[in-house]
């Protein structure tokens, strides 16, 4: 879609540093922190809410998602999903907000 943010920094034409991406999903940081660690986990495809994606995207997000936690070594996690308008942008992503854990094992 072409007003919509996401697809916008997906596709280039925004500006966005990307922490991780493959053929469906990327990670990125919220460019307005709500917690020490704030990054938005993001379908490639545009799907404009959790409820509307195949279960197979979800599964790819939520799989990004625990990936994205344990190779950041993210604690005190929450993960939040805004959907049927609560979101800002309508796109489907998912929220990782947290803390560094500098005492984590690797």
């Amino acid at each position: 879609m072409d007003n919509c943010i996401f697809c916008q920094v997906i596709s280039g034409k925004l500006p966005g540093t990307f922490l991780y991406k493959d053929d469906d999903v990327v990670v990125i940081k919220d460019i307005h922190p709500q917690a020490a660690v704030h990054y938005l986990v993001i379908s490639k495809k545009h799907v404009p809410e959790l409820v509307e994606a195949d279960d197979a995207l979800l599964m790819k997000v939520m799989s990004t998602v625990k990936k994205i936690i344990k190779e950041h070594h993210i604690a005190n996690y929450r993960i939040v999903n805004n959907g049927q308008g609560a979101a800002l942008i309508d796109h489907m992503h998912v929220h990782v907000l947290g803390s560094i854990d500098k005492f984590r094992k690797l």
